[in-house]
Formats: structure tokens, sequence, C-alpha cells
């Protein structure tokens, strides 16, 4: 009778042991499922590998928002590079980059290859940037107009007395043709008028801004979030000297600067499933504060 007892507690035990046994993987398999859940809410990408290749403009931007994915996203992994908007175009006809970074419009011919690559190119506008003309802060000018500055672009202009400053050659840094601030520049600073021979092409938006400040006749033209106490900005006038404007985020945002343009990703439709999550923080609410923190301007929604 005491051994029945004693294997009866037994039993009992034993089963007590399989009841929690058998509630804690009930447990488990609910925390699973909810992170599993949890997961596929923040996106397919958040175990991706993408790469963007482009804009040297955009490229403090995405590298930002990357880092700040990645954070969220322990699985993702992106890569992001410079060269400038021709280099990113051409290497999204090649399929070498999931994401192409533009500081301009898409042009005719580009469209035209892109198309011919069996390409369906999607775009997205991810932010606005000011163009900011600058000078060695040794410079005493600190304004000019739009038409002053295209006669300095285009060789008409050579000394910076012409144009109130010293007795001093001009010495005028620019992109060079790949880059769609080179592109921008052209059509919408110097009238599309070209470029003058003597023109310094650089590689990169920073090779610009260490050049100007260790020259002091120098002046180039850079992204807004490229500015540093290196060189100093101008402030500009697009009515003919009436009103001159200095470049900065709010006057950007509030379009009293005149210099300033639409920033995007564009990207193969087929690669839609990777990107989008990553494109998607971008344009939300916490991808445009970052924008902002930046120096760049907010898509307004």
């Amino acid at each position: 009778m005491k051994i029945n007892k004693v294997n009866s507690f037994k039993t009992q035990l034993a089963g007590l042991f399989l009841s929690v046994f058998l509630l804690g993987a009930c447990g488990q398999s609910g925390d699973g499922k909810k992170e599993n859940t949890e997961a596929d809410k923040s996106g397919a990408a958040s175990g991706a590998t993408m790469t963007l290749k482009g804009s040297d403009t955009v490229l403090p931007l995405a590298q930002q928002e990357a880092e700040k994915f990645m954070a969220k996203n322990s699985g993702a992994s992106i890569t992001v590079v410079g060269g400038g908007t021709g280099v990113g175009l051409s290497a999204l006809e090649e399929g070498t980059t999931d994401i192409a970074m533009a500081s301009r419009e898409m042009k005719t011919g580009e469209k035209l290859k892109l198309q011919g690559a069996k390409k369906d190119i999607k775009e997205t506008l991810i932010a606005y940037d000011a163009l900011s003309v600058i000078v060695n802060p040794g410079n005493k000018v600190s304004q000019l107009t739009r038409e002053q500055i295209e006669s300095i672009f285009t060789g008409k202009v050579s000394n910076w007395k012409e144009v109130g400053g010293s007795d001093e050659k001009i010495v005028a840094y620019s992109r060079e043709t790949s880059s769609g601030t080179y592109e921008f520049f052209k059509e919408h600073v110097l009238d599309k008028k070209n470029y003058a021979q003597g023109i310094l092409m650089m590689p990169a938006t920073g090779s610009i801004v260490q050049s100007v400040s260790q020259t002091k006749g120098a002046i180039g033209y850079i992204g807004l979030a490229y500015q540093t106490k290196e060189v100093k900005s101008l402030a500009v006038s697009y009515d003919q000297g009436k009103t001159f404007v200095a470049p900065s985020v709010e006057a950007a945002k509030n379009k009293t600067y005149p210099v300033s343009r639409p920033l995007y990703f564009f990207y193969d439709a087929s690669v839609e499933g990777k990107v989008k999550p990553f494109i998607d923080f971008i344009t939300s609410d916490e991808g445009q504060k970052i924008v902002l923190e930046t120096g760049y301007v907010p898509v307004s929604k």
C-alpha cells in the first residue's frame, strides 16, 4: 500500500513536470511567432544586402540613413558609394547597384538606355538640397548675382576686382561631367551655357571644399550638407541684385533661396521588395528628421 502511494506520487509529479514542459513549449512557440511577426513588420529588407551608388550630394544623407536603418535591422547590410549621378545611373543599367542616388532628374538618353537594358525604373523623391556657391574665407566678396556667377564660370570674368573683390585671379572649381550637381549648376545657374575651358573639374564634392579652402582666389559650388567653416558661402541674387539670400536649410525650405534642387533614388522594379523597406524608412517621419539633421530639406507631406 505504501509502495502504491509512492508510485502514485511519482506519477502525479511526472504529470506535473510534463504539464509545465508543455506550457513552456507553448509559451516559446507563441513568443517565436510574435518575434517573427515583428520581424515581418520591419520589412523584407531587414536581412537584405543592398548597394547604393551615385550622387556625392546624396552620399552623406544616404550614409546617415543607412546607419540608422541597420541599427534598427541588425540583419541588414547596406553599402553606399559616391562617384556622381551619372555613375550611379550607369551602374543601375549594368545591374551593379540596387539604388542609383541622383541630384537631378534622369535625362532622356539615360531613360532610353535603361529601357534598352530591360529595366523598369521607379523613382522616389527623398529630400531637397540647397546648392551653395563657396569662396575662400579670405575673399572679401560676400554676395554675387546669378549673372556674375555665370560670367565667372563661363570665363567672361577672370578677376575678382570685376565683381567687387581684390585684384586677384579667379580660380573656379567644378564637379566633373558625370555629376548631377554639374548638370544642375549648368542648367539653373549658368542658364545652360558651357563652362569655360579653364575650369578645374574635381572628382568629388569634398575635393572642391578642400581646394577652395586652400586657394585664396578660388570659387566653387557644393551641396549645403558639405558646408564647413573652412569655406565661405555667398548670398545669391536672382533678381539682378535687388535681393540677396544666403543658403540655409530654412531659406531652401521656405523657397527664398533660389538655388535648390530635388534629390532622388532610382531603382529597378525587380528589386522593389528588397529596397522598399529602406526607402520607406527614409520617407518616414523618422527618416525625414534625419534629412533635416544632416543638413538637407525634408520632403513636404
